[in-house]
């Protein structure tokens, strides 16, 4: 009996198998029948269409059962203390008060020259002459005078302690000796101002001038010198730091063309507000040993002009603005172990930015969890998942 059965069963497959090969889509092609290849695509499209219906009930049942299918995906930072420098970011030129271009004190011929450019000189260097004009015959003739005058004098003063000789001749010989001794001196200054001596210890920057030209006094520029030791930045600050940026504050200078930044303090912050423009002189010291820095080169400072040793900063992207004006930010509340929690809308109140972050002065506390990543679509009292916590903003 039990092989009868067996053998039914094979023959059931059997024509089972021919069956599906008969009606199969490759056979329907191969009989080439129009016909029966409509017929065949009607069933494959029933067939489909059940299909179809099957897979929307098993999403119906998915959607119910999946409560995570919904839930934003979000990633959060946590709020922490930090020190906060906030900075005024403006622009200054680099001078010194030991560059000048000097200018003679006497009109005549520029009669020598004794530096040339880049030359190193030290104060009170001669460093041109100027014709005197005679000045200096007249000099000679006026020390003989003088030399007379003197011995005249000490002759007459002796025989004044010897009560020899009047008063008045003693006086007389007084006063043309004393007269004689102003003429000197006088002529001296007059002719020391033929000689072009360096102010101050520098470097020759430029001898404007040639030997042998007529020079008119403080009209013709002679010898540019220049000292690159002391330097320092003049700007111009608002009137509203007059309060922020004082003596003392610490100041970052950059140089975009020398490609260098060094850290400085500021030196003199002014007490005067020019009426014009509304703004107060700051003065800023620049060390320059390696005489890198010239003067007139465009730095860019940022001067530290407000600091919080404990700070909470934000992104300014993740802060929105609702209709009263008001700030707000989203936090994480009620996380569980899978990471879930609800979004809560937060109002804060900022300060200062810097950059792309901003202070939040009241709102948040230190150690709160903010939504970074996604704060833009999530909603009040929505559930989220938070996937990552960033350790930096």
């Amino acid at each position: 009996m039990k092989t009868v059965y067996s053998l039914l069963i094979v023959l059931v497959l059997l024509a089972s198998c021919g069956k599906a090969k008969k009606n199969s889509v490759e056979s329907v092609l191969e009989s080439n029948n129009l016909e029966k290849i409509r017929e065949k695509r009607s069933s494959l499209v029933e067939e489909q269409k059940a299909i179809d219906d099957k897979i929307a009930l098993l999403n119906q049942a998915i959607s119910k059962l999946d409560t995570v299918k919904n839930v934003p995906l979000i990633s959060t930072f946590k709020a922490q203390a930090e020190m906060f420098n906030h900075t005024l970011d403006i622009q200054g030129n680099v001078t010194t008060k030991n560059l000048i271009v000097l200018t003679p004190e006497y009109n005549g011929i520029l009669t020598h020259v004794y530096v040339k450019d880049g030359d190193k000189v030290r104060k009170g260097q001669l460093l041109a002459k100027i014709d005197d004009g005679g000045l200096s015959q007249q000099l000679a003739q006026l020390k003989i005078q003088s030399d007379l005058a003197k011995t005249t004098f000490e002759r007459q003063k002796r025989l004044w302690e010897q009560k020899i000789g009047s008063e008045i001749q003693y006086l007389q010989a007084k006063s043309t000796y004393e007269g004689q001794q102003e003429a000197v001196n006088q002529l001296q200054k007059q002719i020391s101002k033929t000689d072009v001596r360096a102010p101050f210890s520098g470097t020759i920057d430029d001898v404007i001038i040639e030997q042998g030209s007529v020079v008119a006094a403080g009209q013709s520029q002679l010898i540019r010198i220049v000292n690159l030791d002391d330097m320092y930045i003049e700007t111009d600050v608002p009137e509203r730091y007059l309060s922020s940026i004082v003596s003392g504050k610490k100041v970052e200078v950059s140089f975009p063309v020398l490609g260098k930044t060094i850290e400085t303090k500021v030196d003199q912050a002014a007490d005067f507000i020019d009426p014009t423009n509304r703004t107060f002189k700051v003065k800023i010291t620049i060390p320059n040993k390696d005489k890198s820095i010239k003067p007139n080169l465009t730095a860019r400072l940022k001067i530290n002009d407000y600091t919080n040793e404990k700070a909470l900063l934000v992104p300014l992207s993740i802060i929105s603005e609702n209709a009263d004006g008001e700030q707000y930010l989203y936090v994480v509340k009620d996380k569980n172990d899978a990471g879930e929690g609800v979004a809560k809308r937060v109002i804060i109140e900022t300060g200062k930015t810097q950059g792309d972050v901003i202070e939040v002065l009241s709102g948040i506390a230190d150690g709160e969890e903010i939504i970074k990543e996604g704060a833009r679509s999530v909603k009040e009292g929505q559930t989220v998942k938070v996937l990552t916590v960033e350790t930096k903003k």
